[in-house]
């Protein structure tokens, strides 16, 4: 069981560092070649960041092939620890008080992603 949730928590977490990687690739192409302003991507950014950490839970959750919760709360918890020390190692800032409230509701959206795919798992999984 512990294999098989940390297995499928660190394929949630592959999947969420694809997709935001992609965006911030996607989102810096339109910034340099279009005549957007950083302001207009804020909360474009925000929202996907929660999509992209509902998706991570979902495959997490349809991985793991029961308890979905648990490894949509696996998969948040250790994205938040990768952005934790990033932050804290790269930059020598810790979170403040909204960043800790923007990570807890990654993992409200992650376990309710791993709940849902755990529901929805088929043969693709």
């Amino acid at each position: 069981m512990q294999q098989r949730l940390f297995s499928s928590a660190l394929y949630g977490i592959l999947t969420i560092l694809v997709l935001v990687i992609a965006a911030s690739l996607i989102s810096s192409v339109l910034l340099r070649f279009t005549s957007l302003q950083e302001g207009n991507f804020t909360w474009i950014l925000f929202l996907f960041s929660f999509v992209a950490v509902f998706i991570g839970g979902f495959i997490s959750g349809g991985r793991s092939g029961q308890k979905g919760w648990l490894a949509g709360a696996a998969t948040s918890v250790l994205y938040t620890l990768i952005i934790f020390l990033v932050q804290f190692l790269g930059y020598n800032h810790g979170f403040d008080l909204q960043q800790w409230a923007i990570h807890g509701g990654y993992v409200i959206v992650a376990v309710i992603g791993g709940m849902i795919g755990v529901n929805i798992r088929g043969e693709s999984f």
